[in-house]
């Protein structure tokens, strides 16, 4: 039976790809050991989507596993070798600011659980493609450097850049630049899958997201700001937004419009790819804007405070071009705009807490 390997497949990416490719007819193997709750605490676990996972899908099987564990690995690679068609590897380390408070940890998530796979990838299963969800973040800052215009309730670049219409491409550096801790793990895995792309001549690709995002999420103050956004909405918990006026922009995808990216990749795979993928400028919002449109959806006003002190490395204003991707696989689309995300994750939030 063909068979999808998936890390982090409690997590939201790991979820939303669990489903979709489980409703493809695909088995699913899920690796994941919840070091989500170990990095930032209970509120972040993912044991409530694990069990749903368990529950609701009839071909997942659960591995509660790290993906440093070679030896473990390894046995669930030889395992199915004949079987497997695709791995999907969404497990990390995702904050930045955690990462400074462990390097060692993030590092070896991050870079060397990656090297891992694809080093097992490789050996019992190398027609398989390997879909990595990287980050923006091994970019640095250097979005910083362009030309931003302070607006209301937003920075913008300006409008003859040639970033303005559709935003940043996979053409910019990741050179010389602050990247955080954080940020240079992920760029080591990135360079690693795109490495054993073209040096071992395997399907593999780095999707760079902006902010991934959907119900799915287990947001918390240092990952997931719309989820945990909402959760503090909700609960009148306070919000702190750190630096450049609150006015940073994020481009925000949805789960399924990513995971349907990975699933187009699938079908028909490259070799050594590299793809910003985000909302571009169909789902985008500042921290302010955010803020507005979540107290508009629950009618409560936000508890919030402002810290002048921005994040070290912090973007002030990203939007993703998809336009490379949507060239590659001009079936592939957004669905998901800033608002229909929101309104979900309220949804779901409400739906989960009337639940316990």
């Amino acid at each position: 039976m063909k068979t999808l390997i998936v890390t982090g497949s409690a997590g939201l990416i790991g979820a939303e790809t669990v489903r979709f490719f489980s409703n493809k007819g695909f088995r699913v193997l899920g690796i994941d050991n919840d070091m989500r709750r170990d990095f930032f605490g209970d509120g972040a676990s993912t044991a409530w989507n694990r069990e749903v996972l368990i529950n609701e899908i009839s071909d997942y099987r659960h591995y509660n596993s790290d993906v440093r564990d070679e030896a473990n690995m390894k046995q669930i690679f030889k395992d199915n070798a004949d079987d497997i068609e695709l791995i999907v590897h969404t497990a990390a380390q995702p904050s930045h600011d955690w990462a400074a408070k462990d390097p060692l940890t993030d590092f070896t998530v991050n870079a060397n659980g990656t090297l891992n796979l694809l080093e097992l990838t490789r050996k019992y299963c190398p027609n398989a493609p390997f879909i990595f969800t990287s980050t923006n973040k091994v970019y640095g800052d250097t979005p910083n450097t362009l030309p931003l215009l302070e607006q209301k309730s937003r920075w913008e670049v300006d409008k003859g850049h040639k970033y303005f219409e559709h935003g940043i491409d996979e053409s910019m550096s990741i050179d010389q630049s602050k990247h955080s801790l954080f940020g240079v793990s992920k760029a080591a895995a990135d360079l690693a899958v795109q490495e054993y792309g073209r040096y071992f001549d395997m399907q593999t690709v780095c999707f760079r997201g902006g902010c991934l995002t959907g119900p799915g999420h287990s947001g918390t103050m240092l990952h997931g700001f719309l989820s945990y956004l909402m959760k503090c909405a909700v609960n009148g918990q306070n919000y702190m937004v750190y630096g450049y006026k609150g006015k940073q922009v994020r481009d925000n995808i949805h789960s399924f419009d990513l995971v349907n990216a990975f699933y187009h990749f699938y079908k028909n795979p490259r070799k050594g790819e590299v793809y910003n993928i985000g909302g571009s400028r169909h789902s985008n919002c500042s921290m302010l804007e955010a803020i507005q449109l979540v107290e508009s959806i629950t009618g409560n006003k936000m508890n919030w405070t402002y810290d002048k002190t921005n994040r070290s490395g912090d973007h002030m204003w990203w939007i993703s071009d998809v336009r490379k991707f949507q060239k590659h696989y001009p079936g592939w689309k957004l669905t998901y705009n800033i608002e229909k995300i929101m309104k979900e994750i309220y949804d779901s939030l409400l739906q989960r807490e009337s639940a316990q």
